[in-house]
């Protein structure tokens, strides 16, 4: 039985002059009208937008929760296969003789600072807190909410959201791209991925779709973590001293507020896009690495060391005996308000269902970043360091700095001023708690400038990401006009959000947008796994797998 040769060519047209030269128009100029029609709903009709958002929303968390938990469990096990096995684990992303453009120091703040950091500035305080209080170990009546013995189940829960699935997802995308881009020399595009699928039928409309809905997806997903930034940002300039306009007297940001952090940010963004990826945004992640470590080591050293300590190495291991079974764990709801099945479903829909779809969303984003940095690892080196490393820095982050928040309200010390303020002023209360006035005044201008870096570092990386994905894979000059545009738009889009429904705007259009680019990775982890058993294959038959000449499968001798 023949096997047929690989696809090692993938023409995508692109217009040849005018505005959009260099763009494949059909995906660029659709991307840009579906999030313009989105920007203009929702300025436009905002009590429209904000119901119909929030019906599709509903019906997809009680429809397709089990569809978000089940391909989460295949990237996350496609991942650990890939990297256990020898005959895939030594496979190069790249051909023999390339080697890394960046040194690993630089490749690991590249990959941390535009995936994740945000998150962690927002995330690693509030979500321990949360699940301190309540989480389906406290649901189900397993330990008693806001006591010491809730700690365990607290750490078990918010490692699952932000370890080994989340870096899984991400690094499934950026595995697939990497190996059909710098292997088999496809367009570092979303659709050279399906190939061992689809064929060079991906050169037409049928490719289009696919990359127009990772363009969607990533403007979604990064519009997530920016409204996240956003409001932190905004409480971090209160906390400072910038005045009392920038929050509402519920506490929300103002209008004005979000514009002038979305004209910060955006601005500073748009200008480091435009130095690319070896120049702005490589010393932007250097620098924010940097400061995150500074704001680690004071947590170490100052904050409740023995507790965070005590809390990783308990929650790491409490979440890797869990994992086997949270894989395809699905609550449903039995419609009775109040009961522990509904609370169940409830908290799933609410933070696993919500976080996989944030993950999905942002995937195509970080993948095709991490794909554009790993050329010439190893598959196994790449996953170790695109999955194992950054979940094992996300729970250190978690244990430390959310265990001295949790200290401080177990204690009493806090008094409630950690668990009684919103999420974006969580990390900023802990430091008051901690600190005298001045002290906390000057590690809140840290924080402030670490979140600007990290926002502006992922902003920058998202620009850079669409305009190699419109251009057909393709990264240079004549994108400038429209990282221009899409620096814009992602502004537009954040602040149109914000201002029709705060960040459950946000989160809602993010979850309907993930659901079409799910189907789409599930289809890239299939491809990769295809591609690599017939490479293997190949290797055995002592053939090259850079070739394209067809050849027959007889055994070797």
């Amino acid at each position: 039985m023949p096997i047929k040769p690989p696809v090692t060519d993938l023409p995508i047209k692109t217009a040849d002059s005018g505005f959009y030269r260099g763009f494949t128009k059909d995906v660029t100029i659709t991307a840009k009208l579906l999030i313009g029609a989105l920007v203009i709903w929702a300025v436009a009709f905002p009590d429209n937008a904000a119901s119909v958002l929030s019906g599709l929303n509903s019906l997809i968390l009680a429809s397709f929760n089990f569809w978000y938990v089940y391909v989460m469990a295949f990237f996350f096990l496609t991942c650990i296969v890939l990297a256990i096995l020898p005959v895939s684990g030594r496979m190069k992303l790249g051909r023999p003789e390339d080697q890394p453009e960046f040194s690993r120091f630089s490749w690991f703040s590249m990959m941390f600072g535009a995936g994740i950091g945000i998150g962690m500035l927002t995330y690693a305080t509030g979500e321990p807190i949360y699940h301190f209080q309540t989480n389906p170990d406290i649901i189900q009546g397993l330990a008693e909410g806001s006591t010491q013995e809730a700690v365990r189940s607290a750490y078990k829960w918010s490692f699952s959201h932000w370890g080994l699935h989340a870096w899984a997802s991400y690094a499934i995308v950026g595995l697939a791209l990497a190996y059909f881009s710098f292997r088999r020399g496809l367009p570092l595009t979303i659709r050279s991925a399906l190939t061992p699928i689809f064929g060079k039928s991906l050169s037409g409309p049928l490719g289009h779709v696919i990359d127009v809905v990772a363009v969607v997806a990533t403007v979604l997903g990064v519009a997530q973590t920016l409204g996240f930034g956003v409001n932190q940002f905004i409480a971090g300039l209160h906390r400072i001293g910038f005045g009392d306009w920038l929050l509402t007297d519920a506490g929300d940001p103002t209008k004005v507020a979000i514009a002038v952090a979305l004209l910060i940010i955006v601005g500073a963004s748009t200008l480091s896009a435009l130095s690319g990826v070896g120049k702005g945004i490589k010393w932007l992640s250097n620098i924010n690495m940097a400061l995150s470590f500074a704001l680690l080591a004071f947590f170490l050293f100052f904050g409740s060391t023995f507790f965070g300590l005590q809390a990783l190495f308990v929650g790491i291991y409490d979440y890797l005996i869990a994992t086997p079974a949270l894989l395809f764990t699905v609550w449903n709801s039995d419609g009775v308000d109040g009961s522990v099945a509904s609370q169940l479903a409830g908290w799933q829909g609410g933070w696993t269902v919500f976080y996989w779809a944030w993950w999905i969303a942002f995937a195509p984003f970080v993948g095709v970043f991490l794909a554009r940095i790993s050329k010439g690892r190893t598959i196994r080196e790449y996953v170790l360091g695109a999955a194992i490393v950054p979940s094992v820095m996300c729970f250190v982050w978690f244990a430390l700095v959310g265990g001295t928040a949790i200290e401080l309200e177990l204690s009493g010390v806090a008094d409630n001023a950690i668990i009684g303020t919103g999420l974006s002023d969580q990390l900023f209360a802990t430091l008051s708690v901690m600190l005298s006035e001045t002290m906390a005044w000057v590690f809140a201008i840290m924080v402030v400038v670490l979140l600007l870096t990290y926002l502006v570092t992922s902003a920058d990386s998202a620009v850079l990401i669409i305009n190699t994905i419109n251009a057909a894979g393709d990264e240079g000059p004549k994108a400038r006009p429209h990282i221009l545009f899409w620096g814009a738009a992602l502004a537009l889009v954040v602040g149109a959000l914000l201002m029709i429904g705060g960040l459950g705007a946000i989160q809602t259009a993010m979850i309907i947008g993930a659901l079409p680019f799910s189907v789409v990775m599930v289809l890239m982890g299939i491809s990769v796994l295809k591609a690599i058993w017939r490479d293997s294959q190949r290797e055995k038959l002592g053939l090259s797998v850079f070739d394209e000449e067809e050849v027959e499968a007889t055994p070797a001798e």
